[in-house]
């Protein structure tokens, strides 16, 4: 059915406001953690995987960090593991870890890789292991309280952080015309395979691509105040002033800590955008208007 005269200007429009958008982003790498409603309603699914084709048919370069902690979760529960969590990080036993690389490494990951090929793409699944991508270490979790002298060191078993990203292996897969699709599992000096937060991996796979933009789907419309506005166009030193007054709390800190440290670290920009609007990703990029909250070096 052809497209009413107003529906047909509305494109046109649309195409013409992303026209600089595109022109400033060609050739550049934009970093992309997948996860929350994004990762598991089929609609979302596919509005996903088609932004990823579409920015790599116009020549941006997008490289997919995934989670999935959600199909960890109910492998588990299957098969009898109970599952204990300290600071919101899974306690991860190496039973618990050879769990996490058949969902992270096998399930999710090759699923988002057919998603996006179906969709005329072409990505490659990979985790930490290969290639040496993601040489980690094991992260040390304290806890202290006013009575204790000195803090309580938490094992959490093969939970990990990053300590190197191998850029070599990405960069030959983006020259060659493919779509990474990476899992959150790194490996250690001695070989042992740990478990690894989907935000922080993305956050310095972009650091280590000098990316343009790192991009976290949450499944909130973007960082609010206290009123429930969302924030945009905030600048490194306004975030950790809503940090410090209490506006940033709880279970966001992590996902902002990591959008710093990413700007801080070389990003141009970091975007924490809403998971559950189709097309997130493009909206982000290619609109005035946005989908969610900018973070620069910058104030505006």
């Amino acid at each position: 059915m052809p497209l009413t005269r107003d529906a047909a200007f509305n494109v046109a429009r649309v195409l013409s406001e992303a026209l600089p958008y595109i022109q400033r982003f060609v050739g550049k790498t934009i970093v992309v953690k997948y996860g929350g409603n994004a990762m598991t309603e089929d609609l979302l699914k596919d509005s996903f995987a088609r932004d990823m084709v579409m920015l790599k048919l116009i020549g941006i370069n997008p490289v997919v960090v995934h989670g999935g902690g959600p199909q960890i979760g109910e492998l588990l529960e299957k098969l009898n593991i109970e599952s204990h969590f300290v600071n919101g990080m899974r306690v991860t036993s190496a039973a618990a870890m050879d769990v996490v690389e058949m969902v992270l490494g096998g399930q999710v990951n090759k699923q988002i890789v057919h998603l996006i090929n179906q969709n005329g793409g072409r990505a490659m699944g990979l985790t930490g292991k290969d290639g040496q991508l993601i040489k980690a270490k094991k992260l040390k979790v304290t806890h202290q309280t006013p009575d204790m002298q000195k803090p309580e060191i938490i094992d959490i078993g093969h939970v990990g952080e990053v300590e190197k990203v191998n850029v070599d292996v990405l960069e030959m897969l983006v020259k060659s015309d493919f779509i990474p699709v990476i899992a959150p599992i790194g490996v250690g000096e001695d070989g042992t395979s740990y478990n690894i937060n989907a935000d922080f991996v993305a956050g310095k796979v972009a650091e280590a691509l000098k990316a343009e933009k790192l991009m976290l789907l949450t499944n909130i419309p973007g960082l609010m105040n206290k009123e429930g506005k969302v924030l945009t166009g905030l600048s490194t030193e306004q975030v950790d002033e809503l940090i410090a007054d209490g506006t940033i709390y709880g279970g966001m800190l992590p996902k902002i800590k990591c959008a710093l440290d990413a700007v801080h670290g070389g990003v141009t920009s970091a975007h924490i955008i809403d998971g559950r609007v189709e097309h997130a990703t493009l909206l982000e990029i290619f609109t005035n208007e946005g989908v969610g909250t900018l973070i620069t070096n910058q104030r505006t």
